[in-house]
C-alpha cells in the first residue's frame, strides 16, 4: 500500500466506477474500466462495453487522443498481450506512449496471466500491480471462477415469506414478494451468462426466464437457459423454446430428445448422480459455455441439492413481510441434513429494504 498516493486511490476508484458499466452487457468478457491522466487531470477514460467491441484501454486512449503521450493508466485488469476478438491492449498502449500503469489485477486466465504486464515492462512501462485489487475482483467474481476452476459463480435467488415459505401447497407462489423485488431480479438475470432451472418449475409455470423491462437493453443478449431434466419430460411447446436465446437441456436419459431439439433446444447428456445429472458436470459444461455467473430460480429440490452439495456461492433472499403457515412449501428440500452440524454455514454480507421487502445477500461461511 506504500506505493500508492491517495490519488492513485481516487483514479483507479474512478476506473472501477467505469467497469461497472459493463454489468450488464460485457460478459462473457471481464468487466473493465480505464482511466488516463496527467498532471493530476483525467484526459481520457473507457470501459469495454461488449464481446467483440473495443477494449477499455483502446477507448480510453481514443477519448483522449494525442494527449495519451506521457500519461499515467489505471486499469481495473491486466491488459491484454494475445490476439482475439480484437488487438493486444499492450500494444496500443505502448504506441500511444504511456509512461505508467497501475493495474487493480492480474488477468486470472492462467494461460495469459501475467504477461500483459511483462510486455509493458519489458517496453520500458512503469507497471504497479494491486491497486484496489479487492475491489477490482469483485466486478469479476464470475470470470476469476471460470478461468481457474472450470466453474461460473452460483447464485442462489429465493423469494421467500418471513415464515421462509415459496409457495402454497398447492404451488401457487405469484406473488410473495412486492413489484420492487420483482424488478431487482430482473438486475440479477440481467447480470448473469445463465439462468438455471428445474423441469418441475417448467411444468408448474411454464416460465420465461428471460430478462424484462429497462434491463433488457442490454444488446439485445438474453442469459442461456439451462434446465435440469432428468428424462426430458419438458414439453416441446414451453414458452421458453419459442423465445430468443438458446434453452440448454441438461439429462441423464436422452432417449427422447428428438422432440425437444425439433423445437429448438439444446440437449446435453452428462453423468449420473442419484437419478439426477451431477450438478459438478453440468457446472463445468455451464463454465465451458463462457457463462461466468450463474442465477439458479429453481424449487426447493433443486435449490436443496446445490445446498447439500455446497454449490453455492452465494444466496440472494427477497423475504416478504407476511406469514404463509404450514401449509406451504420451503425454500429447500435437504433430507440428508439429519443433524445440526450438517448445517450449511453463512456470513450475512448485506440487509436492506427493497420496497417492502428485506433484501439479504449471504454467502458460505468459510
Amino acid at each position: 500500500m506504500a506505493d500508492f498516493a491517495p490519488i492513485d486511490f481516487e483514479m483507479m476508484a474512478r476506473a472501477l466506477s467505469l467497469a461497472g458499466r459493463g454489468m450488464y452487457t460485457a460478459h462473457p468478457n471481464p468487466r473493465v474500466g480505464c482511466l488516463l491522466v496527467r498532471e493530476g487531470r483525467v484526459i481520457g477514460e473507457g470501459w469495454h462495453r461488449r464481446t467483440g467491441e473495443e477494449h477499455a484501454e483502446v477507448n480510453a486512449l481514443a477519448d483522449a487522443g494525442i494527449a495519451a503521450e506521457g500519461s499515467i493508466a489505471y486499469v481495473t485488469l491486466e491488459p491484454c498481450s494475445h490476439h482475439g476478438r480484437t488487438p493486444p491492449c499492450v500494444d496500443a498502449l505502448v504506441k500511444a506512449g504511456v509512461r505508467q500503469v497501475f493495474v487493480a489485477m492480474n488477468d486470472p486466465n492462467p494461460a495469459v496471466a501475467g504477461e500483459g504486464v511483462a510486455a509493458l515492462r519489458k517496453a520500458g512501462i512503469d507497471v504497479r500491480v494491486g491497486l484496489m485489487a479487492a475491489e477490482a475482483e469483485s466486478l469479476n467474481e464470475g470470470f476469476k471462477r471460470r478461468m481457474t476452476k472450470r466453474l461460473p459463480f452460483v447464485r442462489l435467488k429465493i423469494a421467500a415469506s418471513l415464515d421462509g415459505a415459496t409457495s402454497m401447497k398447492s404451488g401457487e407462489s405469484k406473488w410473495i414478494t412486492g413489484d420492487e423485488s420483482r424488478q431487482d431480479v430482473q438486475k440479477l438475470r440481467a447480470s448473469s451468462g445463465a439462468i438455471l432451472s428445474g423441469v418441475e418449475t417448467v411444468l408448474m409455470d411454464d416460465p420465461a426466464l428471460t430478462v424484462r423491462g429497462e434491463f433488457a437493453d442490454n444488446g439485445g443478449r438474453q442469459p442461456i437457459r439451462v434446465i435440469l431434466d432428468s428424462r426430458l419430460r419438458m414439453p416441446p411447446t414451453a414458452k421458453m423454446l419459442g423465445l430468443p436465446g438458446r434453452t440448454v437441456v441438461f439429462c441423464v436419459d436422452d432417449s427422447n430428445r428428438r422432440a425437444l431439439e425439433g423445437a429448438g433446444a439444446i440437449v446435453v447428456r452428462v453423468a449420473e448422480k442419484g437419478g439426477r445429472p451431477d450438478l459438478v458436470a453440468v457446472l463445468h459444461e455451464i463454465a465451458d459455455m463462457e457463462v461466468n455467473d450463474l442465477l439458479v430460480e429453481a424449487g426447493a429440490t433443486l435449490v436443496g441439492a446445490f445446498l447439500m452439495e455446497r454449490r453455492v456461492d452465494e444466496l440472494v433472499i427477497y423475504q416478504a413481510p407476511h406469514i404463509m403457515g404450514s401449509e406451504t412449501h420451503g425454500i429447500a428440500n435437504t433430507p440428508d441434513w439429519l443433524k445440526l452440524d450438517q448445517r450449511f454455514a453463512l456470513r450475512f454480507t448485506e440487509a436492506s429494504m427493497i420496497g417492502r421487502d428485506l433484501l439479504v445477500r449471504a454467502r458460505p461461511a468459510n
